[in-house]
Order: C-alpha cells, then structure tokens, then sequence
C-alpha cells in the first residue's frame, strides 16, 4: 500500500529550538567540569587552539544557562515547544575522559535539566558529544587518532544511558561528525601537524568515531529499548558555480566528502567510491575484525542535520569550510546575512528530497536558523528579519513533506541568544529571547523577549499552518 503524502506537518510533528552546552551553559570548571576543546577555543571554531587563561573567553561563562536553565525553559514552555535538542558535555561527566567512575555533580545537573524540561512535557533531545571532547584525551591519546577513544565514548555513553534511560528517549551521536575534514579538532577531537599526512589522520580517526558511534547505537537500544540513535551531519548545500561539466563534477565530488559520513552511518558500509579517494591521498585504513559488521548492523535510526544556506563552487578553487558549510563563490541570485551567509529556502528542500531519496530515513532538521545583529530599542526587538528567514524555510520544509519526505521534527538554532561557535562572539544572535551580554563580556544576562518568540509561538501552536506576520 502506497503511503500517503502529507499536506501539513504531522500531528506529531517535533516543534522545538536547539543549543549546545559549551555555548550556553557557562560554570566552565565547576562542580568537578573538566576542560573541553571548546574551553580552548575562545575565538571560536575557525580560530584554533589557544591555552586556557583567565583572558576574556565568552565560553566560560556564556549565558549563564548552567544556573539560568529553569528561567529559560519556562520560556521554551511559553512557546510551547514539544522537544529541546541540548548535549551533555562529556567533560561534566568524565573531567579528563579516562576516569574509573563519573563526576556525579556533572550527572546531578543533567538530571536536574531533563527534569525540568519533562516538567513542561518538553522532550529531550541529547546530542552525546557536541564540539567539547574532553581536552585530556587529545593531549595524553592524540584524540579520534586513538582506537582508544571508542572504549573512552563508550564508557560515557554507557554512563548516560544508564542513568537518563527514563529520561531521554531520542540521542543523537557526534555533532557534524563530517567537518572533521574543515574542523578536525572541533569535530573530531585530533590535532593535525604540518608534517603527517592529513587525509590519513582525519580517515582514521573516522574510522574509530564510525565504530564508536554504532557500539554507542548497540548499547543504546539494548539499555533503552524504545530508544531512537541518530546521526547529525552539517548539510549546508552547494552549487556548482555553473554548468560546465567541471564545476559539475567537482561540486559532486565535494557533496560525497559530506555525505561519505551519512552513508557509512545510514547505510552502514563503506561506499565504492571513497576507495579512490583514499588511493589517491595514500590512505591505508586499519580496519580490526568485527568492526564493518558492527558499522552494518548498528546503523543511525534517523538522520539529524543543520541546514544554514547554500553556496557555489568552481572547479579547481580551494575547498574551506566550517559548520554553516562550504565556503565557496557567491550566488548571485540570493540575499545573505550580516555574516556573509546567503539565504536559500529553495536549497532547504533540495536538500530535504536529496536526503531522503538517498537514506529512506526519517529526518530531522536539528539546526536551522540565522545570525544577525539585533538592535534593543524602547525596550523592544522587531527581528522581522529572523521571521521572515524562517518562515520561507518552514515553507520550504511544508512543501518537501508534500513531495513526501519523512521529517520528524525542526529545532530552530538556537531559541536564545547563546556564544557563536564560528567566532565566538555574542554579537552574532539568533534567538527568540534576547540576553543581556555583549562581545566584552558585560551585561547584566537578563532574557528578553523578541519579537519573533511571540511569532513563533504562534507557529507551534498552529502546527505550521499560521505563519503569517505578526
């Protein structure tokens, strides 16, 4: 029997917004927390490593969220958000990564929020390792380069399991677990130098986050039967910056560099075609016994990712990239944001169709949302700019159910205003809820309401069907 479209978004449909602990909790060394990749990054993602210091670093404090969680989720509430998609920050739970026994007071706090979030009938969402391995392992192991760390991961996810299996039902694994290639040390918690063959490392160490992610799958649904392990990958589109068969080509081949990560995941086997990338770049994977069938047999039950815009490539540039995506040639038919970013709806649903026609998976749009400079004037934010943004995407994503595309729910990225992992700055805001803290670090952090928190309120409580302006 042939299933039927959908006209509207699914009665079940999981309205909601998205963070990440390193950018919002704060409490960066207390309660036992241990330092992080993020803890090392203060200028953010496309900075690199800096040593820890009592320097100005947003990180540390971030939004307070660690102390402010009830105060924020009473506001999610207010929206009337069905789910919240947050991470535990592994460091919390496990200061260094290779402890005997878990920091309690780092499990005390998680239980605290996902209480609170179950208060309101908000479901959680937990990512397990959200851009913060545990700075120790990268120091004394090399990181993912270390067959090592699956034991490590697996121990926590254990851990975690064990402890929130009434709590949290839905998981996700490694957040865009495919910019390792653009942010290793982020995204795959390794280190690369001048002198070793990348394309080995980041393989690798690939490899070892691919076993770890179905051995946390396996544990997972043995430990919380009616669980649900995705995988999050970074799914930003690209173009080819014309026709011409080259820029084509290349710009397909770029799209498999990404994609490589969902197939192995989703599918559950290494693709034919990454053999030639490998003999290409003088890659020999060490593979040991039992780890393919364990990448076969425990495959990602659905697939999360972060959609921001879309850019263009031409054949024969360089290939740089971060968590918005590639960064390639401007198109000239979209507008962009404040930070250079250009606005696609249309590209939203390409690539809604393009995942699902190739996973036959359900999807989740995890992260979607857009960064702009927001002016607090009378005591009042009109961010219609940030409402129209998502209104086209929502419209977008209505019309890729339409073609038939299973989406499970939308987190808008990231519902208060939170540190910009890019750049680490506050400047750059995406929120519903304004917070008082500006890139100095001064600010009082009161939560405002913007104009957009009433609009999308109005949104989850018409399941999508009432976007008009407000």
């Amino acid at each position: 029997m042939l299933k039927n479209n959908y006209n509207g978004f699914p009665e079940d449909f999981l309205w909601g917004g998205a963070i990440a602990a390193n950018q919002a909790e704060g409490a960066y060394r207390e309660d036992g927390k241990g330092l992080s990749t993020a803890d090392m990054m203060p200028g953010g993602l496309l900075k690199g490593l800096e040593k820890d210091s009592e320097d100005l670093n947003l990180y540390h404090k971030a939004i307070d969220f660690y102390y402010n969680f009830e105060e924020d989720i009473a506001l999610f509430a207010e929206m009337g958000f069905k789910t919240f998609r947050t991470s535990i920050s592994w460091p919390r739970i496990f200061p260094n990564g290779d402890e005997s026994e878990p920091n309690e007071k780092g499990l005390e706090y998680y239980d605290r929020l996902f209480d609170e979030l179950l208060k309101y009938d908000i479901e959680p969402v937990v990512t397990l390792s959200h851009y913060e391995t545990p700075f120790h392992l990268i120091e004394k192991y090399g990181g993912w380069k270390n067959r090592k760390m699956i034991d490590f991961f697996v121990k926590y996810c254990e851990v975690v399991f064990n402890r929130y299996q009434d709590k949290v039902k839905i998981w996700m694994g490694f957040n865009e677990i495919n910019n390792i290639h653009n942010i290793p040390t982020a995204a795959g918690g390794i280190i690369l130098k001048e002198d070793e063959n990348k394309m080995q490392s980041i393989y690798q160490a690939s490899h070892h986050l691919f076993v770890a992610s179905a051995t946390a799958a396996k544990r997972c649904h043995e430990i919380i039967p009616d669980s649900k392990m995705g995988a999050m990958l970074s799914l930003s589109g690209v173009y080819p910056n014309t026709c011409h068969p080259d820029d084509v080509f290349e710009t397909y081949e770029l799209r498999r560099r990404s994609l490589f990560y969902s197939d192995v995941l989703l599918k559950g086997e290494y693709p034919n075609y990454i053999q030639r990338v490998w003999e290409e770049n003088d890659v020999e994977l060490e593979v040991e016994h039992g780890d393919l069938e364990l990448i076969k047999i425990h495959t990602a039950d659905y697939l999360g990712f972060s959609y921001y815009r879309t850019t263009t490539h031409k054949a024969g540039t360089p290939i740089y990239g971060h968590t918005g995506g590639v960064v390639g040639s401007k198109n000239p038919y979209l507008e962009e944001t404040p930070w250079g970013w250009q606005i696609d709806p249309k590209g939203f649903r390409y690539v809604c169709n393009e995942l699902y026609d190739r996973y036959q998976k359900p999807l989740f749009v995890v992260e979607n949302g857009m960064g702009n400079v927001d002016k607090l004037e009378d005591g009042r934010i009109e961010d219609d700019y940030r409402i129209d943004y998502i209104k086209a995407h929502l419209e977008a994503m209505k019309e890729a159910i339409k073609d038939g595309v299973d989406l499970m729910g939308y987190t808008y990225w990231g519902p208060i205003d939170i540190v910009s992992a890019g750049t680490g700055e506050m400047k750059k805001r995406y929120g519903f809820i304004y917070v008082d803290r500006d890139n100095n670090g001064e600010g009082s952090l009161e939560r405002k309401k913007k104009k957009s928190f009433h609009w999308y309120k109005q949104v989850i409580e018409s399941n999508g069907e009432d976007l008009s302006k407000i």
